[in-house]
């Protein structure tokens, strides 16, 4: 099993969300077999870094793996119609085998930090701690790791809204495509105060951006300020970071670092790709890992840019983390 000293979530999901790091594990049991345990780290190996500007991959390798072809990501199953996400005291209709049935649900009247989700696709469901849904009477990111049970039923489901300037409603829910950046993801997940995942949204990060004569960001905080005012009047995460001040530095960043990324994996053998540990300047700040390379891939170009949103909003510093800072946090 996957160990913390401050959580351990699950038995059949091990995630680990700590202050700066989020390890994922996923184990399945085989056909009327025994759950396996946990990845031991020892079975993880760290590639050289990978650096652009002041943000530092470190690709985590595995040659072992657990087969995770059995879940459903968030994604998959909003854009197919087999997860239904909908406001509390929101009437749903659930097809099952049988026809059409009413889902009976008593969670209340509308919560901004609380939505009410529903799988009746034929696979679990697993959910990542800030992953985005876009639609309803605002944005919102999910609160925590969790694999929802295939039953049809509607469940509650704890989630920290993105969007402050808007209580209306709006279109159906759906999956933004996005993963909100490493400073919003530790304080919806870890910290769990929605007026922090309002400030660390619109700051762009939680870190200390230094005092005068301090290597300035990418996009300083007038910058982000400005994108909000003329291009997301609503506080609205996806329409800040996709905004034109914010956008071109984000994807200039993605492409090299998925271009360099590419070229430093491409001749592995025996070994995959499980997850990444991050950097920014020379601080180690950030882990996402997962028990096999196949549920890495769904997930990496999110990550990829979520990392790069908050390497825009920090100090350009010239200090890159060693490996062996890299090996210490993850251990």
């Amino acid at each position: 099993m996957v160990r913390s000293a401050h959580t351990v979530l699950g038995s059949s999901l091990f995630g680990i969300t700590t202050l700066g790091i989020a390890t994922l594990g996923l184990l399945w049991p085989a056909s009327g077999g025994p759950t396996p345990p946990g990845k031991p780290e020892a079975e993880w190996r760290l590639l050289q870094a990978i650096t652009y500007e002041n943000l530092t991959v470190f690709p985590v390798v595995s040659s072992t793996g657990y087969d995770t072809g059995a879940f459903m990501t968030l994604e998959e199953g909003l854009s197919r119609g087999e997860v239904i996400v909908r406001e509390q005291g929101a009437e749903v209709l659930v097809r099952d085998r049988d026809g059409v049935r009413p889902a009976v649900q008593n969670y209340g009247r509308p919560s901004v930090n609380q939505l009410v989700l529903i799988n009746h696709g034929k696979r679990p469901l697993l959910l990542l701690a800030g992953e985005l849904v876009s639609g309803g009477k605002q944005d919102r990111v999910i609160g925590k790791d969790r694999i929802v049970p295939v039953s049809g039923e509607p469940l509650p489901l704890d989630v920290f809204c993105v969007e402050h300037g808007r209580w209306s409603s709006g279109s159906q829910f759906t999956a933004a495509n996005t993963i909100v950046h490493p400073s919003v993801r530790e304080q919806a997940a870890v910290n769990q105060k929605q007026t922090d995942v309002w400030a660390s949204v619109t700051a762009g990060t939680t870190a200390a951006v230094g005092g005068a004569g301090a290597p300035a960001p990418r996009v300083p905080q007038d910058e982000l300020a400005r994108a909000e005012a003329n291009e997301a009047p609503t506080q609205s995460y996806a329409k800040i970071y996709e905004s034109r001040a914010v956008a071109p530095s984000v994807d200039a960043m993605v492409d090299e670092v998925q271009r360099r990324f590419r070229k430093e994996t491409s001749g592995l053998k025996g070994e995959r790709v499980v997850g990444v540990v991050i950097a920014y300047g020379g601080e180690v700040a950030w882990s996402d890992i997962f028990a096999s390379g196949e549920l890495f891939e769904q997930y990496w170009n999110k990550l990829l840019r979520s990392y790069a949103v908050e390497a825009v909003a920090r100090p350009l510093l010239r200090e890159t983390a060693s490996i062996e800072e890299a090996r210490e946090f993850l251990q």
